[in-house]
């Protein structure tokens, strides 16, 4: 008689819920922040405490160069704002609505030109209007003098040129955007109401697109105000900027405190701006 053999029924564990051990967000933010504070927050705390040397502030700010760069960097910025503001928006009509062979290339290369260097396109206005340039050459050769008449470009007028030619690309990338998202039959219907092309870009673009201007135009002012290069390559006498002052103060004077008060009430004003920048573009949905 063959005798069955009970197996016993499997004992069944139950499986012991997994805890997710999940890294608190802070812990993921310390790294970026440390990397901040010790290429940017530490830097600009030895700045400001530098700047805080004992009557730093009443010196510079009494003083009449510090007024003068003061005056010059307004008055260079907002100029070059203006005319970037003009000529970025009459460009940029002529691009997005008048048709021409090689329209969308130009549009490229706009894009293009935004990652360009500002001394490059100052080394390029030094070839053709420079004192030994391009343009002058062709008539000390034509006329036999000594030297050309083009000498503009060591002047103010030749900084705010140069301001100018560079960043209204940086008008042109927004409003070219902000063109793009136009309803055209508003234009096709103003139109056939006989409004002319005129009264069309007052009555009609400009509303749309007044935003994409505004913010173009404060980040142009905000990059002209701390402007370095341009300045500098053009070697313009008498056209000291602030970002210029701190350069001469730190380096060729080594008044460090001076220099970093300059760079303090700098800082102040392209914060400011920028603050306004970021605002407009907010509202302009950029």
């Amino acid at each position: 008689m063959a005798s069955a053999q009970a197996t016993a029924p499997p004992v069944v564990t139950a499986a012991r819920p997994h805890r997710s051990r999940t890294v608190p967000a802070w812990v993921w933010a310390l790294p970026p922040v440390a990397a901040l504070g010790l290429v940017f927050l530490y830097p600009l705390g030895l700045v400001v405490q530098e700047s805080l040397a004992p009557g730093a502030y009443a010196e510079v700010l009494a003083s009449a160069s510090f007024r003068d760069a003061l005056v010059t960097t307004v008055w260079l910025a907002v100029g070059a704002t203006v005319g970037c503001l003009v000529l970025g928006f009459v460009l940029a009509l002529i691009v997005a609505f008048v048709p021409f062979p090689g329209a969308k290339a130009v549009s490229r290369f706009i894009d293009v030109f935004l990652s360009f260097p500002s001394f490059l396109i100052t080394l390029a206005l030094l070839f053709v209007y420079g004192t030994v340039g391009m343009a002058n050459g062709l008539w000390t050769g034509a006329t036999g003098a000594d030297e050309g008449p083009f000498h503009f470009l060591t002047t103010p007028w030749g900084v705010l040129l140069a301001e100018i030619t560079y960043f209204t690309p940086f008008v042109m990338r927004p409003l070219l955007a902000a063109f793009s998202q136009l309803d055209t039959a508003q234009l096709e219907v103003a139109s056939s109401l006989g409004a002319r092309p005129a009264r069309i870009v007052r009555r009609v673009i400009l509303p749309e697109v007044l935003p994409a201007l505004a913010a173009g135009g404060s980040l142009v002012l905000v990059m002209c105000l701390n402007e370095f290069g341009i300045v500098l390559f053009t070697g313009a006498k008498g056209v000291t900027t602030l970002p210029m002052l701190v350069y001469s103060q730190a380096i060729l004077e080594s008044d460090y405190a001076a220099a970093c008060v300059v760079a303090v009430v700098n800082v102040a004003l392209s914060v400011g701006l920028y603050a306004v920048y970021r605002v407009v573009s907010r509202r302009a949905g950029a």
